[in-house]
């Protein structure tokens, strides 16, 4: 079975971890979801400040 989810592997200070994985426990999340949920906010709020990020700026900027 093939998803279409990219991984990406996170450094972190063992103690702000454990910090996360309680904040996603008590939202009833996982890490994972807690993190997306995140992500997805952050997106959201950049975008309302400076405009949509489109696909073309994406591939602009990973191939500089």
């Amino acid at each position: 079975m093939h998803d279409n989810h990219c991984r990406y592997t996170l450094r972190v200070e063992p103690i702000i971890l454990d910090k996360f994985g309680f904040i996603a426990k008590y939202k009833g999340r996982s890490k994972n979801k807690e993190l997306e949920q995140m992500m997805i906010k952050r997106i959201k709020d950049f975008e309302k400040e400076n405009g949509e990020i489109t696909v073309k700026m994406i591939y602009e900027a990973i191939n500089k």
